[in-house]
């Protein structure tokens, strides 16, 4: 399995460094925190980051000239937390280079979906998606959409076909229950996800209680595991 994205999480509020930290580990990422954008820069020397999740207004350098100086040198993904009342620093900090903000207060899983939508959008794969995915005795046609169980086609929904291509494209890898939505991540609709993984598992899986291919990862979501 891909290894997990690592976010480095920079605010000089510690009550809510350690809360998105708690949440973002919760949410399957690897975490380091800086209290400040000194910190930031040491921990920024020593280790790789997939993102920055940084707060604008900081003592000393703030998030704005800390974006602008790493985007100088880095490309990796930066995320701003944002006041309500700072239009104006975030369309600065697009000019900087930032990739995307969220003014406080923020729902947590809107967090999570645009921290996903980055990191897809950043992904650099190493090798084109696979057209088609095995898994026992089945063969998926990613473009097609289409399901065989040998040489019969299995009929999936829309819905299911859409899970199945995120699933494919994704194989060994953990999925987020947020990511297969399109819409917001209510928790009716996050129930509506595991009701549709089911009836794909009663498709693909001989025990469906006991599941070979269509994994569940605690805390995360789900993982297709192909041949």
């Amino acid at each position: 399995m891909e290894e997990l994205a690592h976010i480095l999480v920079v605010d000089d509020d510690k009550k809510l460094r350690d809360v998105l930290r708690r949440f973002l580990l919760g949410q399957g990422f690897r975490i380091t925190v800086a209290s400040d954008a000194a910190d930031a820069r040491r921990k920024l020397a020593a280790l790789e980051f997939d993102l920055v999740l940084l707060d604008i207004m900081m003592p000393g350098e703030s998030g704005l000239e800390l974006t602008r100086a790493l985007r100088q040198t880095r490309d990796v993904p930066i995320f701003l937390l944002t006041a309500v009342d700072e239009l104006d620093s975030r369309l600065q900090g697009f000019g900087y280079g930032a990739d995307d903000y969220l003014a406080k207060p923020f729902e947590p899983q809107e967090l999570v979906v645009r921290i996903r939508a980055i990191l897809r959008r950043s992904r650099r794969p190493d090798e084109p998606p696979a057209k088609e995915v095995r898994f026992g005795r089945f063969q998926f046609d990613v473009e097609r959409g289409e399901l065989r169980d040998g040489s019969g086609l299995v009929r999936l929904t829309p819905a299911e076909v859409s899970y199945l291509r995120l699933l494919s494209r994704r194989q060994g890898q953990p999925v987020s229950r947020e990511e297969f939505l399109e819409d917001e991540a209510s928790e009716t609709n996050l129930r509506a996800v595991d009701v549709q993984i089911t009836r794909l598992r009663r498709k693909i899986e001989e025990d469906p209680r006991y599941p070979r291919y269509l994994q569940t990862v605690r805390g995360v979501g789900y993982t297709l595991m192909a041949d």
